[in-house]
């Protein structure tokens, strides 16, 4: 005889152990909560319980944003391994393994969408390929990406997600700080407007040059933004920091960014601030 019961001294207790499925919950990071997923997916993946906003893919924030398809461009370019670089893994092994996890040729996705009624040129960065890292390729397709909205008198939106330079790439990755900042300059003067969504996190070479940029700058609620790591500006200084120096929130407080948006609200935003440069052109 199967023995379904024990007894203890409350009573008669099942035996059977409740399985829940791998990936149904979630464990915020910030607050510890567990969450189900599928409701964390139609929350725009902020938690329920502190508002914390999860990092997402690409795909998502494309799903967000953009109403109906969206055509996407210059998708075939691909990092190489010019300096032929080896640390604990060879660079060319960590592009595969980045590739095979997301299904993206590299660190973000360009394409023309519509939002609300207007059509745009939107960039994506994506945190999951190699930390949104921003190599020769992130910074020739930003670069494409400004020219088709110059070109097309297009309005242009980056949304970012990045570590910064990519630093198997070297000086090759530097350069793509000044030529996308260079592509900004000759967007700005032609009269096209750029709007800079931040997310978590926007830090290094990405935050000193295009995401900081924009003729609009927009950053998800406690958002890490900033350039060099907080122990580096300490030693640098040799001042204790404020606290929270580098979330949006103070960065609002303190004029480098011009809102706080969360994610449900983002897109609303976004066709408002459309709607109202469109009327201004």
């Amino acid at each position: 005889m199967v023995d379904w019961f024990r007894r203890t001294k409350k009573g008669l207790l099942s035996t059977k152990k409740k399985v829940i499925p791998d990936g149904l919950w979630i464990k915020c990071p910030n607050c510890s909560e567990f969450l189900y997923k599928r409701e964390l997916e139609r929350n725009f993946w902020i938690c329920t319980q502190c508002q914390y906003h999860f990092r997402i893919s690409s795909k998502e924030y494309f799903n967000i944003l953009v109403d109906g398809e969206y055509d996407e461009f210059n998708a075939h370019i691909k990092s190489n391994d010019p300096l032929k670089f080896k640390d604990s893994k060879k660079y060319t092994d960590r592009l595969k393994e980045a590739r095979a996890k997301t299904g993206l040729n590299d660190a973000v996705v360009t394409a023309e969408a519509n939002i609300g009624a207007h059509r745009v040129v939107l960039c994506i960065m994506d945190f999951k390929f190699v930390g949104g890292s921003m190599g020769s390729v992130v910074g020739e397709k930003i670069s494409r990406a400004i020219d088709r909205a110059r070109e097309k008198r297009l309005p242009l939106i980056i949304v970012s997600s990045s570590g910064g330079a990519r630093m198997q790439e070297g000086v090759l990755s530097l350069m793509q700080m000044a030529k996308t900042s260079a592509k900004l300059a000759q967007f700005h003067e032609a009269g096209g407007f750029f709007l800079s969504i931040l997310t978590d996190p926007t830090t290094g070479g990405t935050t000193a040059s295009f995401a900081m940029l924009g003729d609009i700058i927009i950053a998800e609620p406690r958002a890490l933004i900033g350039f060099a790591g907080q122990r580096v500006i300490k030693q640098t200084i040799g001042k204790d920091l404020p606290e929270g120096f580098q979330r949006a929130e103070f960065l609002l407080e303190k004029g480098f960014v011009d809102m706080i948006s969360g994610r449900s609200e983002i897109k609303k935003t976004v066709t408002k601030l459309l709607d109202f440069f469109d009327e201004k052109n």
